[in-house]
C-alpha cells in the first residue's frame, strides 16, 4: 500500500481532550503508510448558506483538506446524546455546497471515548447516519465506544492497559484493511 493521508477529526476543542489522546493512540498504532493529518476545525465559522457562493478562507482550507484526504477518521465525544456542534458544523462546511461533498466515497472510521459508562455510543450513531447520507462508507466492525479513565491513555497516545491496546490494535488492523478496499 502506498503512503495514505488521513484526515482526522477530533470532535473536542479541549486542550486536554480525552479524545485527541485516543487519536494519538490510534496513529501510533497504525503502521508508517498512513499519513494523519488533525483536521482544524475550531477556527470555523458557523455554517451558513448566504457564503455557498463564497467561502469563507477557514471554510475553504477545510473543504480542500478533506478532499486531498484518502481516507477520514472520526474521534467524538458525546455531549448531549450526539455529536459536539463544532463537528457537525465542520461536516456541513465541507459538504456543502450542493454538488460538492468534499467527504463522498472517502472511506471512514468512527470511534470514541467519555468517562460515562457508554462511552460514546449515541453520538457515534448519528455521527454514522449523518456519513452514510453523505455517501462516506464507514467500517462497522469492531465498534469502539471507550469508558475513559484519566491514566488510560497519555498525552502522546501511550495506551496504559494491555488489554486496551489490543483491542485498539485490533480496530487499527480492521480500518487498515478498511481503507486498502477503497484504494487503488
Amino acid at each position: 500500500m502506498n503512503e495514505s493521508k488521513i484526515a482526522v477529526f477530533v470532535g473536542s476543542l479541549r486542550q486536554d481532550s480525552y479524545n485527541r489522546r485516543l487519536a494519538r493512540a490510534v496513529e501510533k498504532l497504525a503502521p508508517p503508510e498512513l499519513s494523519f493529518q488533525t483536521i482544524r476545525i475550531d477556527d470555523l465559522p458557523l455554517y451558513n448558506q448566504d457564503f455557498d457562493n463564497a467561502y469563507p478562507p477557514a471554510a475553504s482550507r477545510l473543504k480542500q483538506e478533506v478532499a486531498s484526504a484518502d481516507a477520514l477518521l472520526f474521534v467524538t465525544p458525546e455531549y448531549n446524546r450526539s455529536v459536539p456542534g463544532v463537528l457537525k458544523n465542520a461536516i456541513d462546511i465541507a459538504s456543502r455546497p450542493y454538488g460538492t461533498n468534499s467527504f463522498a466515497g472517502k472511506p471512514a472510521a468512527v470511534l470514541g471515548c467519555s468517562i460515562g459508562s457508554i462511552g460514546t455510543a449515541l453520538a457515534q450513531q448519528h455521527l454514522r447516519n449523518m456519513l452514510a447520507y453523505l455517501d462516506v462508507p464507514t467500517l462497522g466492525q469492531p465498534e469502539v465506544f471507550i469508558h475513559f479513565t484519566d491514566d488510560l491513555i497519555a498525552a502522546d497516545g501511550t495506551i496504559s492497559k494491555p488489554g486496551t491496546q489490543q483491542f485498539l490494535q485490533a480496530f487499527v488492523d480492521r480500518y487498515v484493511a478498511w481503507i486498502r478496499g477503497f484504494l487503488p
